[in-house]
């Protein structure tokens, strides 16, 4: 059913702010026992006695990290919560709360920030984190969202990126790529409706690369499925500027080398196909695409046993001495050199 334009909208002003803040989370319910106070007062209070307290924040700017004329209000709060959670799972932890503080101007009305924060209320059920805070305040233009998250972990369970050693394998979740693709896709069927707005776009092609870019799921389970296994990772980093940047960064905080071998890169048949019509090359947007949240992390070669042949990961590599450098190894048996080429906010 098409939304009647002539409905009427209700302006924030009317609400005032604390009016605000009370109408977009009177829904939200509690799941972490360290939770003891949420909002509602002048600081949220948490009880964390026998754990380490993890902390992640980012900030999401429209026009910068997401376009509203395909990213729909509901799926942006779900990927602005997945976005924070991803990180606390790379450091092998358990996301327990979040903050969310957002600016929007006048152009908003409050049915807008409804689906928003449907979004978040989603995000936070399925994995069962706690809305304990933050804020809202107006914006000269556009929207910018800032998502805090809070996770837990045993001081012997947390993995940072500094761990990675000589032999170790080099092992990633799920497949790489698909959500670049996803918006390459969005962008073109931008393009196309702006020159045609009668145009209907089919995207039953690429549903999975779109929800991939629209709806990521950050990987809980993933330090579970570790846990079960009896693996605990060397190092971990989870996967949101592109594979070769983050190897970088477990290598140069470890002080070693890697090799990754092009053949191992886990890819989509949609991603594979969807290169292909885009004259891309498939292994470039798998080592540089970003946006996947997947979890890219090192462990012991003794643990080989453990994981290959599990369906959930995929031995794309090992560690070497740093002298080797950072390096792929083409189908052809060539070595290259890994540049880090993904997202960087600083680039015009």
């Amino acid at each position: 059913m098409l939304e009647d334009k002539n409905q009427e909208k209700t302006s924030l002003a009317e609400l005032g702010e604390f009016g605000l803040i009370n109408h977009l989370t009177k829904h939200f319910k509690m799941y972490n026992s360290a939770t003891q106070k949420g909002v509602g007062d002048d600081a949220a209070v948490i009880n964390q006695s026998d754990k380490e307290t993890l902390v992640t924040t980012d900030l999401l700017v429209e026009g910068v990290h997401f376009d509203l004329s395909y990213m729909p209000l509901k799926h942006l709060g779900y990927k602005a919560v997945m976005v924070n959670l991803s990180d606390v799972y790379a450091m092998n932890g358990v996301a327990e709360q979040i903050t969310v503080s957002i600016a929007v101007s006048n152009r908003f009305p409050l049915e807008a920030l409804e689906e928003l924060y449907a979004g978040i209320q989603l995000a936070c059920d399925t994995y069962k984190v706690d809305l304990i805070g933050g804020d809202t305040t107006s914006s000269t233009k556009g929207m910018l969202i800032s998502v805090t998250a809070l996770g837990a972990a045993k001081k012997e369970d947390i993995v940072y990126r500094n761990g990675a050693k000589e032999t170790d394998l080099i092992v990633v979740s799920g497949d790489l790529g698909g959500a670049y693709l996803g918006l390459q896709v969005l962008e073109r069927e931008k393009q196309v409706f702006q020159v045609n707005p009668e145009s209907q776009p089919d995207l039953d092609n690429y549903t999975y690369l779109i929800e991939r870019q629209l709806k990521p799921e950050a990987r809980k389970d993933v330090p579970e499925l570790l846990k079960e296994m009896e693996i605990k990772p060397t190092s971990m980093i989870d996967i949101s500027d592109g594979l070769s940047s983050e190897i970088m960064h477990i290598c140069t905080q470890s002080k070693v080398g890697c090799k990754i071998y092009e053949d191992k890169l886990p890819l989509d048949p949609q991603v594979i196909s969807t290169s292909e019509e885009f004259n891309m090359d498939s292994t470039m947007i798998a080592l540089s695409g970003g946006e996947d949240y997947e979890l890219l992390f090192t462990v012991p070669i003794a643990d080989f046993d453990k994981i290959k042949g599990n369906p959930n990961f995929s031995i794309i590599g090992h560690i070497t001495e740093e002298t080797q450098g950072m390096n792929l190894v083409t189908r052809a048996n060539q070595e290259m050199e890994l540049k880090a080429q993904g997202w960087n906010s600083f680039e015009e």
